[in-house]
């Protein structure tokens, strides 16, 4: 699909990943998939009753975008620990520090091939994972035994090794949340963290291990809602086109996806409010906005950046730019609504099983 054969209510679609309130297809994600040809969806844990009532929920969602032109991409957040959204009947993966802790790097690509596995044995399409950022978090913080290290190097190594094995069954890998919450320890699901590191201290630190993971072939990078002191007092870097065009794009050279943090979480909504926040993330770079919850705001949103972009050919060539990195990438994958018609979980589990066990013999001895 070339982009000159979209319409702009088309292209502002792609630019779109919404997650549902429930277990079924309600009206506004049908309405937002048919309609208004959104690009993709996120499904979390609550979306999910059961193995059936998956694969029967995705089978559902690819139906649905069976006549428009750009194929849906599904993603999902799934490392592993505490952050597992799969069906019960799947093992869960040990969490990321202990992995990385007792394994390295060869562990940590063989948990990513083993999850790459898992979401591509269901032709789900993006996994927002792995974490790289730099630890030292209490483990009961929502980052904690998530984090791959406590040096940006070794996080360096872990989190590329990971990323690698995800996309080694053409799974698209989301190293996440730059420019990384190691600087800061306040939770953004509840408030707004801000850094006071200056943008050199963080390049050379937090940033580190993104340089590091952009120059070995990341695809898809997710913005935190951090704000940095030494770059916008008000915005953080998931609004902030410094952080974003300048700092990630022009001064790191990064050129793949760049996907915001869900604009939903209260630290984006309590201070901006979902609109501003969406068409901010937008003006300021993001080619996809994450959307979770604010469920009746998204058709309004969607309509909101549909009229600016028929009177602005700032914003026209915004969303051009960042829907011909979605085309682009959706290309590279092979991205296609097939529904699955069969599925064996059985060796999934018993690699799942294998790896857990080596991270829980080692910690014992």
């Amino acid at each position: 699909m070339k982009l000159e054969d979209l319409t702009l209510e088309e292209k502002i679609g792609q630019m779109f990943m919404v997650g549902m309130p429930g277990t079924e297809i309600d009206d506004i994600t049908r309405e937002l998939i048919t309609k208004y040809k959104i690009g993709g969806i996120i499904l979390y844990r609550k979306n999910i009753l059961s193995l059936d009532h998956f694969v029967s929920l995705l089978n559902r969602l690819r139906e649905l975008n069976k006549n428009n032109k750009v194929p849906l991409m599904i993603g999902i957040d799934q490392e592993g620990g505490r952050v597992n959204r799969m069906p019960m009947q799947i093992n869960n993966l040990a969490n990321a520090k202990l992995i990385a802790n007792v394994g390295g790097p060869d562990l940590c690509y063989k948990s990513g091939k083993v999850l790459g596995e898992m979401l591509a044995e269901f032709n789900i399409n993006i996994n927002f994972a792995p974490v790289l950022d730099i630890g030292g978090f209490r483990d009961n913080h929502p980052l904690g035994n998530r984090c791959l290290g406590e040096k940006p190097e070794d996080v360096s190594k872990n989190g590329i090794a990971l990323m690698n094995g995800i996309k080694y069954n053409n799974v698209i890998s989301t190293i996440k949340h730059f420019p990384g919450h190691g600087a800061s320890r306040i939770d953004s699901h509840i408030f707004m963290p801000t850094v006071y590191k200056s943008v050199k201290r963080l390049k050379n630190e937090d940033m580190l291990p993104f340089i590091n993971a952009i120059k070995s072939g990341a695809d898809s990078i997710m913005i935190g809602h951090l704000l940095i002191a030494d770059v916008n007092s008000i915005y953080p870097a998931s609004l902030s086109e410094r952080v974003i065009t300048k700092i990630l794009r022009k001064d790191i050279g990064y050129n793949g996806l760049v996907i915001t943090d869900d604009l939903s979480m209260k630290g984006i909504t309590l201070l901006f409010g979902i609109t501003h926040a969406t068409m901010k993330a937008i003006s300021a770079g993001a080619d996809i906005v994450m959307i979770n919850k604010e469920h009746k705001s998204k058709i309004r949103i969607i309509n909101n950046l549909n009229k600016v972009g028929k009177r602005s050919n700032t914003v026209l060539n915004r969303i051009n730019e960042s829907v011909s990195r979605i085309l682009s990438m959706k290309e590279k994958y092979n991205i296609q609504d097939n529904v699955i018609t069969e599925y064996n979980i059985d060796k999934i589990n018993e690699s799942i099983k294998e790896i857990n066990n080596i991270a829980r013999e080692v910690k014992e001895n």
